[in-house]
């Protein structure tokens, strides 16, 4: 596995969804100085409303970059895919509270050396994901609902950002607290305001004519 860096230091994670898959390589390699962990986001058209890319993209591209490969895993049954996602070259991968079964996956991805990571949509209660806040390595708040890039950033979530990181701080755990969802210029120093120290980025980096330079305004935006 790749180191991910000290917990809590910050992160900026590209969002692959959001590049041009016809040349992902190329894409990825452009912003590769202003990244820090590439993300990579699974959808099944179940668990949400569309359908993305699965281990075959993640073993394509896991030789044309060395970054930390962050797993945001949109499924209903992500248990059955977190082996064929590590033997691709995921280094972490996340799967949602609400698909049930957590303690059951969180001790599956341990098991196979992945760094793990909870997620919750932005509807879902903070006390949901509380109880497993010292089993984890990464907790995930998502700032749209999950299915689509390119939404606006709900700033409600924030409420559950302070929550999270008033928590981590307490019980002092080496815990990611990361954000996705409308990440730009104006929301990333609100994300890190909040207590987010890793920021997933999608539309605002590779939608941009300039993404090395979109994804380096974004790094300096979030320590304003």
């Amino acid at each position: 596995m790749i180191d991910p860096g000290p917990p809590g230091t910050f992160r900026l994670a590209p969002s692959i969804l959001a590049a041009d898959f016809g040349e992902l390589a190329a894409r990825v390699h452009e912003i590769d100085a202003e990244t820090d962990w590439l993300h990579v986001d699974v959808m099944d058209g179940h668990f949400v409303p569309n359908v993305s890319i699965g281990p075959p993209v993640v073993r394509s591209l896991r030789p044309y970059s060395t970054r930390f490969f962050d797993c945001h895993l949109m499924m209903t049954e992500p248990g059955r895919y977190l082996e064929a996602f590590k033997k691709a070259g995921a280094d972490g991968c996340t799967v949602h509270v609400e698909v049930g079964g957590t303690k059951s996956l969180i001790e599956d991805a341990r098991a196979l050396g992945l760094r793990v990571g909870l997620a919750a949509n932005p509807d879902t209660p903070f006390q949901q994901v509380a109880p497993f806040l010292g089993d984890i390595d990464l907790l995930l708040l998502m700032t749209v609902f999950p299915g689509f890039g390119g939404q606006t950033f709900m700033g409600d979530v924030m409420s559950k950002v302070v929550s999270a990181r008033r928590e981590v701080d307490q019980q002092r755990l080496a815990l990611d607290i990361e954000v996705d969802g409308g990440i730009d210029v104006s929301t990333a120093p609100v994300a890190v305001g909040a207590g987010a120290n890793v920021l997933v980025a999608g539309s605002a980096i590779f939608g941009a004519s300039e993404p090395l330079e979109a994804a380096h305004s974004l790094r300096e935006a979030a320590r304003s």
